[in-house]
Formats: structure tokens, sequence, C-alpha cells
């Protein structure tokens, strides 16, 4: 099993895995699986059939839901547990996968964490702070690792754009604008058992603005090197009500920060095609993240080069989990990292208070 050992930097973390995989090949990571009511959970079944990841368990209480996927990827019915419970009284994974709905990540946590077993879930890390909070005390008591899993971390794009923003490469940073979003979960053919909670205010916490918000907000706090904003102002429409009666399908939310910094942060369910892009602005240049690999300089509107993505951080969150659990402890303001995505929380929770009472909301005001 791997365990954790003390923290060591991104940099670190990427060299050790580098040089640790020849020797680590043999051992795939094992995990168990919490939920599969949420459609990410594809792409790791998909990593276990080419034989990349061991699965030693998954809990899911929907008998129908566990018989679809059972069929799907032909797994044996010895993986299937009614419970999370139920499973970890079974097997020891290195960790365990989250993927069922965001209200419900804090009772996988209260399981996991006692038990000393690593958590990762699906992006955001809760639907209130209140949740967040309980999460961190529960992973500070017992000393084991919690990480939420974002696509756009594996963006090689974005790694090189945060490099390139703190060597100075575009004077100092003015305003960042980060657009997420797709033409609709409905639309794009998500799952139902995805949509019932998905468009749930509860078992979600919103809409697009926490579905594709919690993008900028992570991404922000990690370019402003774990800072909070000191204000959050935020818009909510809700511009296909008949198929999205119970939430908001599209978010403008505008951060604040004390250095003079602005992010801007745009959520849709209305985009006319999936989008996940950044775009940063110094007093010089601006940067353009435009996809996982196309990152454009600008000195003007006439004046851009497009540059080179060369990263070496990590290209899944696979492989970023061999090498933190095997290798050390999270970088306090990794995109990963429970200190991020504590201050991704706030942010959310703010920006649904400031659509709600129609006026900017101060993180400072907030207990």
């Amino acid at each position: 099993m791997i365990m954790p050992t003390p923290y060591l930097s991104v940099i670190s973390l990427a060299l050790l895995f580098v040089c640790a995989a020849p020797a680590s090949a043999q051992e795939r990571l094992k995990v168990a699986i919490a939920g599969l009511s949420h459609d990410h959970v594809h792409p790791l079944l998909n990593a276990h059939q080419r034989l990349e990841v061991d699965i030693l368990g998954i809990a899911e209480s929907d008998s129908q839901l566990a018989s679809r996927y059972k069929e799907r990827y032909q797994l044996p019915d010895s993986l299937f547990f009614h419970t999370v419970a139920e499973m970890l009284h079974a097997v020891r994974p290195d960790v365990v996968l989250a993927y069922n709905a965001i209200a419900e990540h804090v009772d996988v946590a209260e399981i996991c964490l006692p038990l000393k077993i690593p958590l990762m879930v699906e992006k955001p890390l809760a639907t209130t702070v209140e949740q967040a909070r309980k999460i961190a005390k529960l992973a500070a008591r017992y000393d084991t690792p919690v990480l939420t899993n974002y696509e756009t971390t594996w963006y090689r794009s974005n790694h090189v754009l945060k490099q390139l923003v703190s060597e100075g490469n575009i004077g100092k940073l003015k305003k960042v604008v980060v657009r997420d979003g797709h033409q609709g979960p409905k639309e794009i053919g998500c799952s139902e058992a995805f949509l019932s909670w998905l468009t749930d205010p509860e078992k979600n916490g919103g809409g697009a603005l926490m579905d594709f918000g919690c993008y900028g907000a992570n991404l922000m706090t990690w370019l402003m090197d774990g800072q909070r904003p000191i204000a959050v102002t935020a818009v909510t429409r809700q511009l296909k009500p008949a198929v999205y009666p119970r939430v908001d399908d599209d978010a403008t939310i505008i951060l604040e920060y004390a250095n003079g910094v602005t992010g801007v942060i745009q959520a849709s369910w209305d985009w006319p095609y999936s989008i996940k892009d950044m775009q940063v602005y110094g007093d010089s240049a601006s940067l353009h993240a435009v996809d996982p690999e196309t990152l454009v300089r600008n000195q003007s509107v006439q004046r851009s080069v497009q540059l080179a993505v060369n990263s070496e951080y990590f290209s899944n969150h696979l492989t970023y989990l061999t090498a933190v659990l095997t290798a050390g402890e999270i970088p306090e303001n990794d995109l990963s990292s429970l200190a991020n995505n504590l201050v991704v929380v706030e942010i959310l929770a703010a920006a649904r208070e400031s659509a709600r009472q129609g006026k900017r909301v101060m993180l400072s005001d907030r207990p």
C-alpha cells in the first residue's frame, strides 16, 4: 500500500515520479470507488481496462446503476458493495476516489479519514463552507490527505502560463478572465444518474455557478498563491428555465484582491461549444491558455505568438496520486490541495450569497 510521507514541492514530486517510474511500474495504484453517479468515473474505468490502475472495490447503493457499469466494463460481482463502509471493511486501497454528489463528499470523508485512507473527490470539494471545514478538520485530525480533481489541473498550458506570470513575463499581473462550460449537461448527453444531482440545488449546491465556477476559483486561488479575495460579486441567470428549472445555468463572478488584481469567472451551461480557457493580463502583455496544449502571448491585438507548452507536471490524476502518495504531502497551494480548495468553497459560497442578495459580498465579513 502506498502511504503518505512528509510534504515535497511540486518540482520535487515531479522529479521523484520521473526517477521512480521504472521501479514502480510493476505496482499499479490500488483504488476504491465511492459512487458511480458522476460521469467523470468513465476515464478511470477505461484506465482500469488498459491495466493502468487496479480497482479493489466499488461502492454504489443504486443496484441498477451498478449493474449498468458492471455490464459495460465487464466487472466482476466481487468488486461491488452497497456502501463505502462495507467496501472498506473488505478492502484496503491506496486511495478512495469519490464519484458521487458533491454534498456527499463529506460523508465519504467521515468514513475514509478515520481509517487513514486518502481521499480524492471530483470538483468542487464541497457545497458549503461548513462541509469543507468539517472535511479539513477530519484530514488534520487523522493526518490523511484529501485532494480535489479538476480537468484543468492537467492542462500543460496552464502550468506554463503560471510559470511565465511568476517570472514577470507579462509585467505586473492586473486581470484574469477564466471561461468554463459547455452547451449544458443535458444537451451534451450527461447520464440521468449524473443529471439527477447535478441539477439539484442541495446535492450540487447550485447549477453552472458550482459546476463550472469552481474551475475559475481554483485557478485564481492558484495564480494568487493561495490569497483569498477581499470581495466577491456574482450574477446568476436562468437562460433555459424549462431545461434547468431549479438551478442557475449561467454565472459571472468577479473577484477583487487586496493587491488590485481582478478575477472574472464566466461559467455557463449556455456556451455554443465546450470551453475551458484562461487569459491573464499584465501591464506589458497578455497570455491566453486556449486549451490544454495551446498558449498564446499577445504584445498587442496585432502582435501574437504561440508558445511551447513544455511542462513536467503530471498528465492526469493517477500519475499525480501515485507520486504524492509515494513521496509525500501536497504543496500548500497546489491545485488539488485542501488549502486551495477551502478557499474555492469560500468563493463559491460568497458568489451564491452575492447573487441572492444582489450585492457585493466582503469575504472578511464572513465567519
